[in-house]
């Protein structure tokens, strides 16, 4: 009688198979045999994505603002209608009034200016003293 084969390979060639592949399968990295699909180290120089390449800003933070004017003017549009602007100081709180601002963006905007009149939210941050965008050249 002969002997049963377990695949398209004999048994001893399965078992060859499973002996080396035995490192991979028990420490949960790669053999030897497979050490080219192994990813090269990173070296110093290169750029991963998980550092910011300005100095002093937060991810995500545009030139010229911090986190907490970031945080502020996102706070401000939030609670105004798109019918609030372009206008002045008191069309910008009523917006913000009726859409439930918290009380710190409701006393920042009753500092505005009375006069002015105001294009977008960049022009009420501005009035308030917030950083704003840099242009690009």
């Amino acid at each position: 009688m002969s002997e049963q084969q377990s695949g398209p390979v004999g048994p001893r060639e399965d078992e060859q198979l499973a002996h080396e592949t035995q490192g991979l399968v028990k420490g949960g990295h790669s053999t030897r045999a497979e050490e080219w699909r192994d990813p090269e180290p990173l070296d110093e120089n290169t750029v991963t994505g998980q550092h910011d390449m300005v100095t002093g800003r937060e991810g995500g933070t545009p030139a010229g603002m911090d986190v907490a004017d970031v945080q502020l003017r996102s706070d401000i549009a939030r609670f105004l209608d798109s019918s609030a602007l372009p206008g002045d100081r008191e069309s910008v709180l009523r917006s913000a009034q009726e859409h439930y601002a918290p009380d710190p963006v409701l006393d920042r905007l009753r500092s505005l200016p009375a006069v002015q009149q105001f294009q977008n939210v960049q022009d009420v941050a501005r009035a308030l003293g917030l950083g704003t965008e840099e242009g690009r050249s």
